[in-house]
């Protein structure tokens, strides 16, 4: 393990590291990229362009994070688990990545896959439990406990965490019209929503 300080690492002038924090070997880390005080990423992550990390975050080892990813203070993301581009996990939201922790039955290296697809966002203190898929620009509820797949924009409340309606990409819950005030517009499909494209 090595600890890297702003304008000391090898790509220092492409992204930022707090002196605070620790970045093991076999880690990449893409161009604008700010991690902050005290955070550990461990080796084999891949991290990629114009992320946050905040304070106390801690990313495991071969953790494959997208681009515009945010990650708030006290985050820990396990091995098991993808993040594609432009999440946001908010401030204590928990991964897990074993289903059935044991102390003294270590499951060596074998864990459950996560999946955040891109756009979706992770309330205050919720939970992800592993295995999971949580869909393109989802919105999770603060201190809600997802125990299943999420489809695409669902909005989802509770514990455990049930679907009350939909979210459009911009974040604005929809309305019965399913269009949003932004100025997209969605139609229900099969119990999953999809955005409407204008054809010219």
């Amino acid at each position: 393990m090595k600890k890297l300080e702003y304008m000391k690492c090898d790509q220092s002038d492409k992204y930022y590291i707090h002196e605070s924090s620790y970045v093991d070997d076999n880690v990449s880390i893409g161009e604008g990229t700010k991690i902050w005080h005290f955070c550990h990423i461990q080796s084999g992550a891949v991290i990629g362009e114009k992320c946050s990390f905040g304070q106390n975050v801690n990313v495991g080892n071969n953790v494959k994070i997208g681009n515009g990813v945010r990650v708030q203070n006290n985050v820990s993301i396990y091995e098991g688990v993808e993040i594609e581009d432009n999440v946001f996990c908010g401030p204590s939201c928990v991964f897990t990545n074993v289903t059935t922790p044991r102390a003294h039955f270590p499951v060596h290296g074998v864990y459950a896959k996560t999946k955040i697809c891109e756009g979706a966002s992770l309330g205050a203190n919720c939970t992800v439990v592993c295995g999971h898929t949580v869909g393109k620009s989802a919105l999770i509820a603060a201190g809600a406990v997802v125990t299943k797949d999420v489809k695409p924009y669902a909005l989802m409340v509770g514990v455990p965490a049930k679907q009350i309606g939909w979210v459009c990409e911009c974040g604005q819950r929809l309305d019965a019209t399913l269009q949003c005030s932004c100025g997209r517009k969605y139609k229900e499909i099969n119990g999953q929503l999809e955005e409407e494209r204008n054809v010219e």
